[in-house]
């Protein structure tokens, strides 16, 4: 089997269990990136995938066979495994999970000392480990420790910059659906510690998913029935490794996984810190409207945590993220964290009175289309260039394939690191412009690749 067939990204690899993603290639893997971080204490933490058993001692095998020190955390949400990485200073960890994707997926997404992923360098330099097979293994490994309450330091962080008072005042009855991913062990009794009632559904281990992992609105109709049927004051729904939130208000709608980040945002710079913010570029303009009014700046990077958080600490940022629900609080650490962003989004239904629905209503409205289409590595650049040439008017940032803004419109292009494939966002304030220069511009995609 090629490297080739599995997808890999600034994030970490990810493949088919029994597929691409071999035992194999697991250790392998582990070995070199025990090899490039030069050994020492990495740990590791998994989602509740039914192949994570195989790929933890695949894992373990790799990185001890290389000098490492393995942590073993067992089940933990992958932002907890980042907070676990920083406070206890390790050499790095490694994440067990293939977050949103189906069940059959699993992945190895690496960590660095500090508690932040690879940066695009960085991961090439890992592969040149891989590839060229320079592992530091050892004849005497070391031995395999584990931690009886991993999550707690995640918990600690969040209820210092919490203000837990005004939430048990509220007492708000929320339901949470984590998926039966790696918030399940965690969560209720988080929630619970914040001062909430709360009623947890999809919370059974061992039976693999009972939804599609990605916390987008098609997937969350259980969520919303039980918000309903419960009498709730909000829904949280979290993917299988916890990075990512979506919001259900209390009438059980989704908001959208878009205006999970910009409640967060709006509350943080009105209510507890003015602050530059930070998204990726295909975030929704909302993040816009929400920095102008509180006289901030608002920075955009490529799209990747790993973007998002480097350029939070070159700028001071303290909040940030990016638009599929992954919200930043540098208060507690500078990855996405559906932890910080239900503690947030709680502290401000709390110190507001008001309900979810209420407070999306302050929030802008604005149309968001999302798509893919086929296009090959060859392709790629008369795409872009015949976009640029259509749209020359605009304000363009080529800074992630290409961007570009109008008064009423922006849109956002740009090719997959793994696929053949380029991604497409339009944003406009109505429907109709939105699905205008959605049209527009598949044909231009449609015309470039006939060309």
């Amino acid at each position: 089997m090629r490297i080739s067939d599995l997808k890999i990204s600034i994030s970490g690899i990810r493949g088919i269990v029994g597929k691409s993603l071999t035992p194999q290639l697991l250790i392998k893997f582990s070995e070199a990136f025990s090899s490039y971080v030069g050994g020492g204490e990495i740990a590791v933490g998994s989602d509740t995938r039914p192949s994570a058993e195989m790929v933890r001692h695949a894992v373990m095998a790799g990185l001890l066979s290389c000098g490492a020190e393995p942590v073993d955390l067992g089940i933990l949400p992958i932002p907890s495994l980042q907070i676990y990485t920083q406070e206890h200073r390790l050499k790095g960890a490694i994440s067990i999970t293939a977050s949103h994707n189906p069940v059959e997926w699993n992945a190895l997404k690496l960590i660095k000392q500090g508690g932040f992923f690879l940066s695009p360098y960085e991961a090439e330099e890992l592969l040149d480990y891989y590839y060229q097979g320079r592992f530091r293994r050892i004849s005497q490994p070391k031995h395999i420790r584990t931690e009886e309450d991993p999550f707690a330091i995640h918990a600690r962080r969040i209820r210092e910059v919490c203000d837990l008072e005004a939430i048990r005042n509220r007492h708000p009855k929320v339901v949470i659906d984590p998926c039966a991913g790696a918030a399940t062990p965690y969560v209720s009794g988080f929630l619970e510690g914040l001062g909430a009632e709360v009623v947890c559904i999809h919370c059974e281990l061992g039976n693999g998913f009972p939804r599609s992992p990605e916390p987008v609105a098609a997937n969350l109709g259980a969520l919303s029935s039980a918000v309903l049927r419960e009498k709730a004051d909000i829904g949280f729904a979290q993917d299988a490794d916890a990075d990512r939130l979506a919001v259900v208000d209390e009438r059980g709608r989704p908001i959208g996984e878009e205006y999970t980040l910009a409640l967060a945002v709006d509350y943080y710079l009105s209510e507890k810190q003015r602050s530059p913010v930070v998204v990726n570029l295909s975030t929704t303009r909302v993040i816009d409207d929400i920095a102008e009014r509180a006289g901030v700046q608002l920075h955009r990077t490529r799209v990747g945590e790993i973007n998002v958080a480097r350029r939070m600490q070159e700028v001071g940022a303290r909040i940030g993220g990016e638009g599929n629900g992954g919200i930043m609080l540098a208060d507690v650490h500078t990855c996405r964290d559906s932890f910080s962003g239900m503690a947030l989004i709680l502290e401000y239904l709390a110190r507001s009175g008001e309900t979810v629905s209420r407070l999306r209503q302050r929030l802008p409205d604005y149309v968001m289309l999302k798509d893919k289409v086929t296009a090959s590595f060859r392709d790629r650049k008369r795409i872009l260039d015949r976009l640029s040439r259509h749209f020359a008017e605009g304000d363009t940032d080529r800074q992630d394939g290409l961007r570009i803004t109008y008064p009423d419109f922006w849109f956002h292009v740009r090719p997959s690191n793994t696929e053949p494939v380029m991604r497409m966002q339009v944003e406009a304030g109505s429907p109709d412009t939105a699905h205008r220069i959605f049209r527009d511009i598949k044909a231009d995609i449609e015309n470039s690749r006939s060309a």
